[in-house]
């Protein structure tokens, strides 16, 4: 049996021939940039967030660079975000200049809203949560946080799409909220893309203004010295189709991994359940396993793909060196780093296959 850790290809194949329609019909009308399509999207994104405005980006990473820029990070501040994210939570933080903060997580993989407090400084211009997995943090908490110091929260929610804590949804508790449509994600597009979600009016005149190299209306107004950061029309176009099936596709994750804890030996693989107050969007299932790399290598032999998020630590990249942070510093960070693997949890998972997952795991461990 081989079973991939993610299936784009069958993802194409069942949606084929109703896709290529859609991409016709939008290049058909010869409006490339910009469009119907962008503004389709922009207002369900809004609708499903729970927020005033939505901006169409062309990636995630560009969204939290424009989201730090606009809430005032600059050369020499600081902005306070976990170690145990993908790299770009903590590249677009240097690239303006500033300093990322880490703050260890807990055994959800999630910031420690615990340790936050301590680390702020007459320096901190931002914290930058990460919904990591498609699991929320615990946002209340950090949200009084950002209120008694009176500093901006951006909520990383490059995976988190529908996810919601305490009922309200990803990208509605921060200033702002940035997500990515990234192929891999439960809302992909067909290559890189990514929006940002907000209720503040300035941010979003300024971001919109911001993605077309500054533009106001015309090519022949800049109002200021803007990117090249916008959704182009097609790629806004096939995420309003896959719009149609996000929900299908969320419900059908999380039966996956309901079919997979009731199947796996939990006494040899710990995995953080989903509290009450949580509702997990699953854009990875990540269990944590003593042997991790063994048993990597025993299950890639029998055909199961896997994958693992993140294997080393941002604070520990030769990236990070000039940050001056050293091993030992996170320790739950570094413990699960070694511990955690990413299991296929994709939509077109059958029963078959994951009783087969479970099934070499629980082997492997007896």
């Amino acid at each position: 049996m081989k079973i991939p850790y993610i299936n784009l290809t069958k993802q194409y194949k069942i949606e084929k021939k109703k896709l290529l329609k859609v991409i016709d019909k939008c290049l058909s009308t010869g409006k490339w940039v910009g469009g119907s399509e962008v503004e389709k999207f922009e207002k369900s994104i809004s609708k499903i967030c729970k927020v005033k405005y939505c901006v169409s980006l062309n990636s995630g990473t560009d969204a939290l660079t424009l989201a730090l820029h606009l809430l005032g990070v600059r050369r020499g501040d600081e902005v306070i975000t976990p170690p145990n994210s993908f790299i770009a939570s903590t590249a677009v933080i240097t690239h303006l200049g500033a300093k990322p903060v880490f703050v260890d997580v807990k055994k959800d993989q999630n910031i420690n809203e615990n340790n936050i407090e301590e680390k702020i400084t007459k320096k901190t211009k931002a914290i930058m949560p990460v919904h990591l997995t498609g699991r929320m943090c615990t946002m209340d908490k950090i949200i009084k946080i950002s209120k008694k110091y009176n500093i901006p929260v951006i909520e990383d929610c490059a995976q988190s799409i529908l996810s919601s804590y305490k009922k309200k949804m990803s990208g509605s508790w921060g200033n702002v909220g940035c997500f990515s449509a990234h192929p891999l994600k439960n809302l992909n597009a067909s290559g890189d893309g990514g929006y940002l979600t907000t209720n503040n009016k300035s941010i979003y005149e300024k971001i919109k203004n911001l993605r077309t190299h500054g533009m106001e209306e015309s090519r022949d107004n800049v109002s200021s010295f803007g990117y090249v950061s916008r959704m182009d029309n097609m790629q806004a176009a096939i995420l309003n189709f896959r719009l149609k099936n996000l929900k299908n596709i969320i419900n059908k994750r999380r039966k996956n991994v309901d079919f997979y804890l009731d199947n796996l030996n939990l006494n040899r693989v710990y995995f953080p359940m989903e509290k009450q107050s949580e509702y997990n969007s699953y854009h990875t299932f990540v269990v944590q396993v003593e042997k991790r790399n063994q048993l990597r290598e025993f299950l890639k032999k029998r055909g199961i793909e896997t994958s693992i998020h993140y294997p080393v630590p941002i604070h520990l990249q030769a990236a990070s060196k000039y940050l001056g942070y050293k091993k030992g510093d996170f320790l739950e960070t570094e413990s699960q780093s070694k511990k955690i693997l990413t299991l296929p949890i994709n939509q077109f998972l059958s029963k078959k296959e994951i009783i087969y997952i479970c099934k070499m795991i629980n082997y492997f461990y007896s």
